[in-house]
């Protein structure tokens, strides 16, 4: 009789020790160990969506043709907008500058043009803001 009681006990005791949670915690750490795996390999695969930058003054070709020697600075700003860039030391000089880039192949691209007025009257333009 003594045997079976502490049989009894023994048996019981275990029962009581088994823990069901240690197994989802087992699970849980792999659950989450697999979605950082995940989320490693997706960020490094370039999956990221990664917008262009543009910068600047971006005018259309046409209005940039239009530009004519003996223009007046009102003339000029009404065609190309505004310049990103009046120089406070030479304010004859207006430059119009476009910097791009590119979020897919981080390769950047960038053009400017500088216009030279005279006695408020355009007398020379360098660069171009046209795309090669």
């Amino acid at each position: 009789m003594r045997d079976s009681i502490i049989a009894a006990f023994v048996r019981d005791n275990r029962l009581m020790n088994y823990r069901p949670m240690h197994y989802s915690y087992m699970t849980y750490r792999f659950l989450r160990s697999a979605l950082i795996a995940g989320c490693l390999i997706v960020a490094s695969s370039g999956c990221l969506y990664r917008m262009d930058i543009p910068q600047g003054n971006r005018i259309k070709p046409e209005l940039i043709d239009k530009i004519e020697i003996g223009m007046t600075r009102n003339q000029v700003k009404f065609l190309l907008g505004s310049p990103a860039i009046v120089d406070p030391f030479r304010p004859n000089q207006w430059h119009y500058v476009y910097f791009l880039k590119d979020g897919s192949t981080q390769k950047s691209e960038s053009r400017r043009m500088t216009l030279h007025f005279s006695n408020n009257s355009l007398f020379g333009i360098d660069g171009t803001l046209n795309p090669d």
